[in-house]
């Protein structure tokens, strides 16, 4: 696992080059609205560019983590489906919906059912590279889904200059991101992590937290802001040593947004000691969003390292689908 994060800035590039080569047709005079489906480490990326694209796109993007699609997909629906095995059974079968429905069919994995079936049906599809743990694959996923829908007609090429930027930001960077996550990664050690974030960056927050789910093993949970401050701040009414809140920070957040930030740590160190802030960096939404996955893959793995576990295995989930697969 410590040379996938270590090839992330690799993998973007990489992905760049299969999302410049890729063929796809434009739909973009029939398509109403987008659907991507996905779970997991391939279901990550569609929240994410989902909430970049909230200024720079006209048509409304879902985001689809389930067996099954919304009752409006149809015709003018343009189904995305991702997933890096190709085998995921939810969304195998949230494709075979769209098959039904008549929606536009495109499709980003590595290989298995889904590229099987996309060209059984002559669907336009991009192949990444695969062998690789879903979670460790986001760079191909996240970029692949760009270059889908700009080539789809729906969003202009102005994203790739900013991944270029975002991936000279990382590699100069990488020192200094490595220091400061191992410093946190050790701060929370033994303890539980609290996620937060401005609501458009709560995809990265996500990501944070199901990288320590998987790669250290650990239970974590995040929020976002200003929702967080309507319920879950109640939620703070005991002391407990055991909890971390760790904030995401960007300079660009909402000024209403950060001041409830600050009012937020106020009230929270009142109940745990262990309150951490992550400044993202970059010009970009683009840049801070990959800035900050780089660092939190870095605290997850360091996590592992000190809880001495191993990042890559996940037995629980095997488990889990060799169970379903007998039902």
């Amino acid at each position: 696992m410590k040379e996938l994060i270590e090839g992330f800035s690799g993998q973007l590039k990489e992905a760049m080059e299969i999302g410049t080569a890729a063929t796809v047709t434009s739909t973009s005079e029939k398509i109403r609205n987008v659907i991507i489906t996905g779970l997991g480490g391939s279901g990550i990326g569609g929240t994410i560019i989902s909430q970049i694209l909230d200024n720079n796109i006209k048509v409304p993007v879902l985001v689809n983590k389930d067996y099954f699609l919304p009752e409006f997909a149809g015709e003018d629906t343009l189904v995305v489906v991702c997933s890096y095995s190709g085998n995921t059974e939810e969304t195998l079968n949230a494709m075979n919906i769209a098959i039904d429905k008549g929606c536009v069919v495109r499709c980003i994995s590595s290989g298995g059912k889904v590229i099987e079936l996309a060209k059984q049906h002559s669907m336009e599809h991009i192949v990444i590279p695969g062998g690789m743990p879903p979670r460790s694959c986001l760079a191909y996923s996240l970029t692949e889904l760009f270059f889908m829908l700009h080539k789809s007609g729906l969003i202009s090429d102005w994203f790739i200059e900013d991944f270029n930027k975002a991936i000279q930001l990382i590699e100069s960077e990488d020192e200094h991101i490595r220091s400061e996550a191992y410093y946190l990664a050790e701060k929370l050690h033994k303890k539980i992590p609290v996620i937060y974030s401005q609501s458009n960056y709560e995809g990265v927050s996500t990501r944070f937290r199901q990288q320590i789910n998987e790669n250290a093993k650990m239970l974590c949970w995040h929020h976002a802001l200003p929702e967080m401050n309507h319920n879950e701040l109640v939620g703070w009414t005991i002391p407990n040593d055991k909890i971390a809140a760790v904030f995401l920070r960007n300079e660009t957040d909402f000024d209403r947004t950060q001041t409830r930030m600050e009012l937020s740590k106020e009230i929270i160190a009142r109940y745990t000691p262990h309150i951490y802030e992550v400044h993202s960096k970059g010009e970009s939404m683009i840049e801070r969003s990959i800035y900050l996955i780089y660092f939190g893959d870095w605290v997850s793995w360091y996590l592992s390292e000190i809880r001495g576990v191993d990042a890559t295995e996940v037995n629980v989930i095997d488990y889990l689908k060799g169970e379903l697969a007998k039902a």
